[in-house]
């Protein structure tokens, strides 16, 4: 597949010179990142003791490993490769074992960088000057950043192998049969890389095509003369390894076979299953790829093959899932704003460990477990990437932007690119990003502080000079106030149900309502909020205290948690929700009090905006009241959201003014053709 768009221009780029001191010192600065992440993935793996890192390639090449053994390859589960795979790890045993640490993760760091290097060059013609000179650079920290790679290097695998010899085989190596010969060696070490096959015959293809099937044949007839009975185990008793497949698969086999298997269908019923759905898959995928690649899309093409092999391969584990991380090179959406929203989704996939995707919670288990997976199968079959014909290609839907407001300092906005975006931004792209954000939120969170008993001994030290500083300041009516409730029965339950339920509903309710009928205010809302929690988890971090609940010296009574072992205060399921100790400041009153800053300035009627400022109000006295924090955390909450604001304004500027109709200069703007300009509604206010 290595075509005539990929000679010449692309390769003179590559060659040539920086054309500004601009561009030639980002490319600097990416390449230096680029040999940062390097030598960090070295570190991190060669730093780790022997019996902990390079697990995987131990259980080949160590004393015991699967290689050693006399008998079958698959006597152990530990293999689950083809045969011709063990015949070319066999020789290498030794050799192995003597560079198991600095060669083996060396080589495969040299593997990341040739596979970064060759996508960049396999994109679609025309690209810019910039985007040709800074993308190898992009691509090998992408791939240092995913999981498949960190996972490869950490296990010393060898999943980046198959992936760069099909990327050889298509747009580096000169000559079909040359290709065909790299393709058919990936497709002997995984068999569902003969996906590529029908791929190159109906491209046009067909050497290679045949190229390919001839090598994979010989590699294949090669490992059954020389283990004959190691490949009647693979490709006959378990079906090309569909039968290596079990409940040890558990999270990490991310095809369809892994999940039928997660599901509890086992025995022919899930085997029948799985082809069936696999010969779907292959069929849809294989039918988008080839339109792809007539359309000049080669490398989305070959992504999309790759994700079709991801989902109908018996075993394919997360190191092997860089198929999906290149299928971010397609194209979706007509508007310009909505172009990030698959890289970021494909992104965070690949990168991101499932729990930050997804919540905890039972009934979104079965996506969290397969979203690696679903990627695929969406890249393979349903994602709508643009052709090339299409209008929208090289020029999306213009983003509309609000007049600037002057600002009272001549240097606000320090960053005037963050204009106010008159549109509604992408709901999906603006659902990722908050709750990846809240997870991130969350781990920091239970980080801050540590609960172990120094750090127990800490948060209650600062606990005693907080309470210290309220008794100067004469504001110390936690206890009273916490005694008089839990005597009123309807009042403390009244409270109890306030501090549960109205932390979340009432913020995500805002946010909500703005996103629908005042993007342009969502937006300074949303950046004013993620700065004052950015903020509050720095005070978490410098300053972990203990609630008044967790202070047994002081007799106050926790209504909302129960009774608690202060031997042992982070006990049961609340320490895997939070962190006990982050009570400075308050993030429940900070965030109702953004809640009534907001609606008081939003909303139209005086009785809303009063409704608006009862929240923050009721929030403080059940933080109080139930036990669970301080009044100077509600200072510290009320500290951090002006600052949040504050913040907002100073790297954005005054919050922006909706406008009602397009300026002279954006209705001359050229737009696609079919495009029509939006309406955009006065909000009220």
């Amino acid at each position: 597949m290595a075509n005539a768009e990929h000679s010449g221009r692309a390769a003179e780029v590559f060659g040539g010179t920086t054309a500004g001191t601009r561009l030639g010192a980002a490319r600097l600065g990416l390449w230096a990142v680029v040999a940062v992440l390097v030598v960090r993935q070295m570190t991190a793996v060669l730093s780790t003791p022997s019996g902990e890192r390079l697990t995987d390639l131990e259980t080949w090449v160590g004393p015991n490993g699967v290689l050693h053994v006399t008998g079958s390859l698959y006597d152990s589960t530990r293999f689950t490769g083809t045969p011709f795979a063990g015949l070319v790890l066999k020789p290498l045993t030794r050799s192995a074992e003597q560079a198991l640490g600095w060669g083996w993760t060396f080589g495969t760091l040299l593997l990341v960088v040739a596979l970064g290097v060759v996508a960049a060059r396999a994109l679609p013609q025309p690209v810019s000057r910039r985007t040709s000179l800074l993308a190898a650079p992009v691509a090998i920290s992408l791939l240092m950043l995913s999981l498949p790679v960190r996972n490869t290097l950490w296990l010393g695998q060898t999943s980046i192998i198959p992936v760069l010899l099909v990327l050889l085989g298509c747009f580096a190596v000169r000559g079909e049969r040359a290709g065909g010969l790299c393709i058919g060696v990936a497709a002997a070490l995984q068999p569902t890389v003969l996906l590529f096959i029908p791929l190159l015959w109906l491209t046009g293809r067909r050497r290679a095509a045949a190229s390919t099937a001839g090598t994979f044949a010989a590699a294949t007839a090669l490992a059954w003369a020389a283990m004959p009975h190691d490949s009647y185990t693979y490709w006959v008793h378990h079906m090309a390894g569909v039968g290596l497949g079990g409940k040890a698969d558990d999270l990490a086999n991310q095809s369809l076979h892994g999940a039928l298997l997660r599901l509890g269908l086992t025995g022919p019923l899930e085997i029948a299953l799985f082809l069936l759905l696999g010969a779907t898959v292959a069929a849809l995928g294989l039918r988008r790829a080839v339109r792809y690649a007539q359309d000049g899309q080669l490398l989305l093409a070959v992504a999309i093959t790759g994700c079709a092999a991801v989902a109908v391969s018996p075993t394919t584990w997360q190191h092997q899932l860089l198929w999906v991380l290149l299928a971010v090179v397609g194209r979706v959406g007509k508007r310009a704003s909505d172009r990030y929203v698959w890289p970021v989704a494909v992104l965070l996939v690949t990168t991101l460990p499932a729990k930050m995707m997804l919540p905890n919670m039972p009934v979104v288990y079965p996506l969290r477990d397969n979203i690696v997976l679903l990627a695929a199968l969406a890249a393979a079959t349903l994602v709508p990437f643009l052709s090339r014909e299409s209008p929208y290609y090289q020029t999306p839907i213009p983003t509309e932007y609000a007049e600037p407001v002057p600002a009272r300092f001549r240097r606000v906005p320090l960053l005037p690119s963050l204009r106010r975006v008159l549109t509604r931004p992408n709901l999906l792209l603006e659902l990722l990003l908050i709750r990846v954000t809240y997870a991130a939120y969350q781990k920091v969170r239970l980080a801050a502080g540590g609960s172990d008993e120094a750090g127990r001994a800490t948060a209650e030290h600062h606990g005693n000079q907080l309470l210290d500083l309220e008794r100067f300041l004469h504001v110390d009516i936690e206890h009273a106030v916490n005694h008089a409730v839990v005597k009123v029965d309807w009042l403390r339950a009244f409270f109890d149900f306030y501090y549960e339920s109205f932390h979340f509903v009432v913020p995500l309710t805002v946010l909500a309502v703005l996103y629908w009928r005042r993007p342009v205010d969502y937006r300074w809302a949303r950046s004013s909020l993620g700065f004052a929690t950015l903020l509050a988890l720095v005070g978490f971090w410098l300053f972990p205290l203990a609630p008044p609940r967790l202070m047994s010296t002081l007799g106050i009574i926790d209504t909302v948690h129960g009774v608690q072992d202060f031997s042992k205060p982070d006990y049961g399921t609340l320490t895997e929700l939070t962190n006990q100790y982050a009570a400075m400041p308050s993030l429940h009153f900070g965030w109702s009090l953004w809640c009534g800053v907001v609606i008081a300035v939003m909303a139209p009627r005086w009785w809303m905006k009063a409704l608006g400022l009862l929240h923050p109000l009721f929030t403080v006295s059940a933080i109080v009241a139930t036990g669970n924090h301080w009044v100077l955390d509600a200072v510290g909450g009320a500290v951090v959201v002006g600052a949040g604001f504050g913040l907002s304004y100073v790297f954005q500027g005054p919050r922006a003014r909706t406008v009602t109709a397009l300026t002279a200069t954006e209705e001359a703007r050229p737009v696609p053709v079919g495009y029509e300009t939006p309406r955009i509604p006065q909000a009220p206010g």
